[in-house]
């Protein structure tokens, strides 16, 4: 059977979205891979819910699904718009986290209200009676869901180098019941990091939209950045606002690469 695909990026965050097909665990394995097939981070279709304007099946490259994708959302966002299956430029997409509301920008970007950042270790979840303030392979770390579980450690050190030699680790780690996301964190102003990301069944990614958000949100709640950040990823830079008590948003690039025919 061909299948009819298109493969779209945010900020070097590939995918794969799925026309008039439905995507499983097997075939997001077989069409992410690098070697054999297309190759992405993740695969996902589209669908309708009567709760919301439009719905996904989300998985990550290695099967595994995926609650929530900041840059995937983006990329989403725009296929949904540039082919019509929504009729407005503010909309509902109903997600595993739940509804999540993207914009599309009159220069092209993508905002998206991410919703509330979740600090209780239970749902986050991870097994620390303190999850802004734990320690994790020698690291102090702190632990934020944004719809899916993060490990976020500040940093002076090379966070590439680290996100290389302990991501997986960490990933992995008994703390972490559903494993975890995981962003090593530089601090370079108040309203600027660089993150560097291990991510949950991608392994390195050269971006991570709800890691970004995440990152920006410990950072707040330690008192080491203000209320709206650029964050520094290896594929590019997203724009996130941030205050204690409120949702979070996210905004920045989403493009189609190519489209074409998988021969199954």
């Amino acid at each position: 059977m061909d299948i009819k695909f298109e493969k779209w990026e945010g900020l070097g965050n590939d995918f794969i979205i799925l026309e008039n097909i439905q995507a499983t665990p097997d075939l997001a394995k077989k069409l992410c891979d690098r070697n054999f097939g297309i190759g992405a981070d993740g695969i996902f279709s589209a669908k309708k819910d009567e709760n919301a304007d439009i719905a996904w099946d989300f998985y990550n490259s290695d099967g595994s699904i995926a609650q929530m994708c900041g840059n995937g959302i983006r990329c989403f966002a725009k296929y949904a718009c540039e082919h019509r299956l929504v009729d407005k430029k503010i909309f509902s997409v109903m997600t595993m986290k739940g509804i999540v509301i993207p914009e599309i920008l009159e220069n092209g970007y993508v905002k998206v209200n991410m919703g509330k950042p979740v600090f209780k270790a239970e749902e986050i979840p991870v097994k620390t009676d303190t999850p802004l303030d734990f320690e994790v392979e020698g690291f102090s770390a702190s632990a934020v869901s944004m719809g899916n579980p993060h490990c976020l450690i500040f940093t002076n050190e090379d966070g590439r180098s680290l996100a290389r030699t302990i991501g997986q680790k960490i990933e992995n780690s008994p703390l972490f019941p559903e494993k975890t996301n995981v962003e090593f964190i530089n601090v370079l102003h108040f309203n600027k990091i660089l993150v560097n990301v291990w991510e949950r069944g991608c392994g390195i990614t050269l971006a991570c939209g709800t890691g970004a958000c995440a990152s920006v949100v410990a950072g707040v709640k330690k008192g080491l950045l203000d209320n709206n950040v650029e964050v520094e990823l290896p594929g590019g830079s997203l724009f996130i606002e941030y205050k204690d008590g409120s949702n979070v948003y996210m905004t920045g690039s989403a493009r189609k690469v190519f489209e074409g025919i998988y021969k199954n």
